[in-house]
């Protein structure tokens, strides 16, 4: 009797239907996931980039993961970048770098992100980037005295890199430099007329003096005794004229195993222009940093199906940020205050 009664109480009992887990709430562009994530794609960034300067983080925009398997995760990122003072050679930790000001003509990077999470450990599959200095309308609303970005073709930007570097050579007793790129241009007309220009150099294996019996001779160092720096020249042609450059050097770096250092500057071909520049050194627009990358060792080496995904995770993304915006429209309580949108993230620096 007592087995009857139990039998019964046993299926009287509710039955517990196991309930799948919940999917994981989508990262927030600010949570420290995302954060991670982005300081690993911005020194990959910076470490792949071949001219101008470092850039530094302003704000994620948009981040979407997609898990392949146990402790295995695709994520993409888009990222909003700003350029520092740092040029692309310097030694200088990105963290230590200044992001130009507003008034210095801004420039701002977009770039598309691919990375793999492998049990925590973070690597950049593939990069696509480009940049744009801020609307010369946008700058003088601000700020109408300060001066725009010129273009590195300009005949008195060359003249001013060619009469800083002549300048500088004949005071130097230490290694002819060269000119490696022209990264920076900025002219103002009133209230005085004033040049100012930065450019990346390079050590030869001339010494200054050496140079002047035969300049065309002259190489640059060879990788292992590398010497690249950087210099700033302010022509003043208005109301007197005046010259003041100043030259910093490095010292010699060990390159990253997979980037020859060399291959990051223009090797001058010897052809003058009538500034006494090579014209592969001031041919590039360095403000524009048109980068596409593809990581070799990555375990996903098809460039062109690494950003067809690329391009298909930021299709999905604005589709469901256009979904979450009709949904915002259903009526809420009074009082009913909605939760900051995961995306896009804060401003570090400011908008452009």
């Amino acid at each position: 009797m007592k087995a009857l009664v139990a039998l019964i109480l046993l299926v009287q009992l509710p039955i517990h239907k196991a309930v799948p887990a919940a999917p994981p709430a989508p990262l927030g562009c600010d949570d420290p996931e995302s954060e991670a994530a982005a300081e690993v794609a911005v020194n990959y960034i910076n470490g792949h980039s071949h001219h101008g300067y470092k850039f530094a983080l302003n704000r994620i925009e948009n981040i979407r993961v997609v898990p392949q398997g146990p402790n295995n995760d695709i994520i993409f990122l888009e990222l909003d970048l700003l350029e520092t003072k740092c040029p692309i050679l310097s030694p200088t930790p990105l963290a230590n770098c200044t992001v130009r000001s507003f008034a210095e003509h801004a420039v701002e990077g977009d770039c598309d992100v691919k990375l793999q999470k492998v049990d925590g450990t973070l690597s950049v599959l593939a990069s696509k980037c480009h940049s744009h200095a801020d609307s010369s309308e946008d700058l003088l609303k601000v700020c109408p005295d300060c001066s725009l970005l010129a273009s590195m073709n300009n005949t008195e930007v060359l003249e001013t890199v060619a009469a800083a570097l002549n300048d500088y050579n004949s005071k130097t007793t230490e290694s002819y430099l060269r000119l490696l790129e022209i990264g920076r241009a900025k002219i103002q007309y009133h209230p005085g007329h004033v040049i100012v220009t930065e450019f990346a150099v390079g050590a030869t294996n001339c010494s200054a003096e050496e140079a002047k019996a035969n300049v065309g001779a002259c190489q640059l160092l060879p990788e292992d005794q590398s010497n690249f720096g950087f210099c700033t020249a302010v022509m003043v042609k208005r109301p007197s004229q005046d010259l003041q450059v100043d030259c910093q050097l490095y010292g010699h770096q060990v390159p990253a195993p997979d980037i020859p250092l060399l291959s990051r500057v223009f090797q001058p071909t010897g052809q003058d222009t009538s500034a006494g520049l090579a014209p592969s050194a001031v041919g590039f627009t360095n403000h524009n940093l048109r980068l596409a990358h593809n990581n070799p060792v990555a375990s996903e080496s098809s460039s062109s199906e690494i950003f067809r995904s690329m391009l298909s995770a930021k299709s999905v993304t604005k589709r469901a940020v256009a979904e979450a915006a009709q949904h915002d429209k259903v009526p809420r309580p009074v009082g009913f205050v909605p939760p900051p949108p995961p995306c896009p993230g804060r401003i570090r620096h400011f908008d452009i």
